[in-house]
C-alpha cells in the first residue's frame, strides 16, 4: 500500500521506522513545524522529521494541515501517530482508505492527548494500543485492532512508552496488511468506560506534599521524563526524577525533610514518608544527584527540619 505518514514525537518515529522496513511504500511524511530546542533558539527537527530525512522521504510541515498541503501526494491510507493536530473532514476523507490512528490506550478509556501519563496517574494495571479508523470526533472512531500491555508497579511514562512502541508497531503492520487484503473489521467503541486524558502542563507537575504516598509515587513516575515532578526549597526549584514509598508512619508536617542519607532524602507526606532517590538542582552543572551525591556536595541545602513548599 502507498502510505502517507503523519506524526511528531519518538513514539511516532518508531511507528514510521516500522513502516519504512515493511513491504509498503511511504509516499511522504507530515509533521509539525520545527521548534526551538530546550537549550537555545535554534530550530530543531522533531524525531519523525529526523527519521524521514535519514530515509530520504519528502516532508511537509504545515502550520495547519489541509488538503492543499497534500496535493502532490497520492496515498491509499494515511497513518497518524501523535501528530498533534485535529484533522478536518476533508483530510480524513482524502486517502482511499481514510486515516487510521495509532493511539496509546485501550479506547474508549483515555481518549485525548496524554493517555500514557493518565494511565500511570490513575494506577491502571493495564493499558495498550488501539489502531482506530479516524472520524471527526476526539478519538471516537471504530477500532480496527488493539493489543493489551501490562503496567508494572515501577512503570514510568518513558518505560511504558517503550513497551507500547513494541506492541503498537506490530499491531499497526498487521492492520495495514488487513486493509490491503480487505479483511479489516472495524468495531464501534463501547459507550461505557469513556475517560479523557487532557494534555499535561508543567504547572500540574508541582508536587503537593499533602498527598498520600501512593499518589506521590504515581506522580513522580507519570511525569518522568517530561515535564518531571518538581518542588521548591529555599526558592530553588528541585526536580524529582525518581522516588519511592518509605515508612508508613510520620509525625512531621507534610513536606518536611526527615533524613538525608546515601539512599536519598526522606520527606514527610500525608500518610508516611517518601524517599527521593534521584533529584536535580538548578545550580552547578544541573546533574541528576543520588543520595550519596547530596551527602558529598549538597548536604547544607537539604538539612533535616527544612520544608519543601510550592513556591
Amino acid at each position: 500500500m502507498d502510505i502517507l505518514f503523519a506524526g511528531t514525537p519518538d513514539f511516532a518515529a518508531a511507528c514510521l521506522n516500522s513502516l519504512i522496513t515493511s513491504e509498503h511504500q511511504i509516499v511522504g511524511v507530515v509533521t509539525q513545524p520545527d521548534k526551538p530546542g530546550k537549550r537555545g533558539r535554534e530550530l530543531k527537527p522533531c524525531p519523525v522529521k529526523q527519521v524521514a530525512l535519514n530515509n530520504n522521504l519528502r516532508v511537509v510541515q504545515p502550520e495547519r494541515l489541509s488538503v492543499s498541503a497534500l496535493r502532490d501526494f497520492t496515498a491509499d491510507v494515511m497513518v497518524v501517530a501523535a501528530y498533534g493536530q485535529i484533522l478536518t473532514s476533508e483530510v480524513l476523507n482524502w486517502p482511499t482508505f481514510g486515516c487510521i490512528n495509532v493511539h496509546t490506550s485501550l479506547l474508549p478509556r483515555w481518549r485525548g492527548a496524554a493517555p500514557v501519563q493518565r494511565a500511570i496517574l490513575s494506577g491502571d494495571l493495564q493499558t495498550g494500543v488501539c489502531i482506530m479508523q479516524m472520524d471527526e470526533g476526539l478519538d471516537t472512531g471504530d477500532i480496527l485492532a488493539q493489543v493489551k500491555v501490562p503496567v508494572s508497579p515501577l512503570e514510568t511514562t518513558e518505560s511504558l512508552f517503550g513497551k507500547l512502541q513494541m506492541a503498537g508497531t506490530e499491531c499497526l503492520l498487521n492492520t495495514i496488511q488487513q486493509l490491503a487484503e480487505g479483511t479489516a473489521t472495524p468495531l464501534p467503541q463501547s459507550k461505557t468506560g469513556i475517560t479523557y486524558a487532557k494534555k499535561i502542563s508543567i504547572a500540574e507537575a508541582l508536587i503537593n506534599w499533602e498527598s498520600p504516598q501512593v499518589q506521590l509515587d504515581r506522580f513522580v513516575r507519570a511525569f518522568n521524563p517530561d515535564p518531571i515532578a518538581y518542588t521548591y526549597l529555599d526558592g530553588l526549584r528541585i526536580k524529582v526524577w525518581q522516588a519511592e514509598i518509605s515508612d508508613p508512619i510520620t509525625g512531621n508536617d507534610p513536606g518536611t525533610i526527615v533524613d538525608v542519607n546515601a539512599s536519598g532524602i526522606t520527606v514527610a507526606c500525608l500518610d508516611g514518608h517518601f524517599l527521593l532517590t534521584r533529584i536535580q538542582l538548578p545550580i552547578g552543572k544541573g546533574s541528576i544527584l543520588s543520595g550519596q551525591d547530596i551527602l558529598n556536595a549538597r548536604r547544607d541545602i537539604f538539612k533535616p527540619g527544612k520544608r519543601f513548599n510550592s513556591s
